[in-house]
């Protein structure tokens, strides 16, 4: 079977990572599925939201341990090859999230462990299932955060608590991951799939380009000066209030109001 399989809802298209007997540990294969998946979203007008979500008890655990020990796989080779294998797999998948403009959220089902808690931290918004684990344990098998999740981590809670986590290896449960401002809600698990299903339909159903221009927008001004994230909100604003979808929003707000 497919390592990733996809599905459709109306405007959502559901990532499900298809390892469960590994517990989602990622392969090649996988990553390769992943970054073609985004693509096909990416330039498929019908979809709006994208929700990454997994098969069986994990979330992911990260890289396949068995591959490490062995060398084979995205393990496998000297030095350099292990550089260019990083940078063409879970760095390339890293940046085909960062380049996707359309929203996306993690439905995490269970363990997010290294590379898998980087997986979820590429989401906009993160739902956890109230059996989640977390934790970048890259130090536990003598690694660093090679996928290039910390600065994704240090984005998401901060440096001096993304800085803990990584020296500590320490894995967190679904309540203390959403105390660190990891997660932004934690669910029954019975609930999980439905919750991330109504936020991406919530968020489906609002005007498409506008929706896309404010996640460049929060992501790009992020770390700019006052002046220039003016400039661009400027920019951005006159590219979507001139359109013909804005005004159909706006009328459609005003209707509401007069009923």
């Amino acid at each position: 079977m497919s390592e990733l399989l996809i599905r459709n809802e109306e405007a959502v298209r559901w990532l499900i990572l298809n390892r469960p007997e590994a517990r989602n540990a990622f392969t090649d294969e996988m990553t390769a599925a992943i970054i073609e998946a985004l693509k096909d979203a990416a330039e498929d007008s019908s979809v709006r939201v994208v929700v990454v979500a997994a098969n069986g008890s994990a979330f992911s655990a990260g890289g396949d341990l068995e591959a490490m020990v062995n060398r084979t796989g995205m393990f496998a080779g000297d030095a350099a090859e292990l550089r260019d294998a990083y940078m063409r797999g879970l760095q390339a998948q890293s940046r085909a999230f960062q380049a996707f403009e359309k929203p996306v959220i993690a439905a995490i089902n269970g363990p997010a462990i290294g590379a898998g808690l980087g997986l979820a931290l590429h989401a906009d918004i993160r739902i956890a299932s109230e059996r989640a684990k977390l934790g970048a344990t890259f130090a536990k098998v003598g690694l660093i955060p090679g996928d290039g999740s910390a600065y994704f981590l240090i984005r998401a809670i901060g440096f001096p608590r993304a800085l803990e986590l990584v020296l500590t290896g320490r894995v967190v449960d679904a309540n203390a991951a959403l105390s660190l401002g990891l997660v932004h809600e934690v669910v029954d698990a019975d609930e999980l799939e439905a919750r991330a299903g109504a936020v991406a339909a919530e968020i489906a159903a609002l005007p498409p380009k506008a929706v896309k221009l404010a996640k460049s927008h929060m992501y790009r001004t992020a770390h700019l000066d006052s002046d220039t994230a003016l400039h661009l909100a400027a920019a951005y604003q006159g590219l979507v209030q001139s359109g013909d979808e804005h005004v159909a929003a706006a009328q459609a707000v005003l209707d509401s109001l007069k009923r």
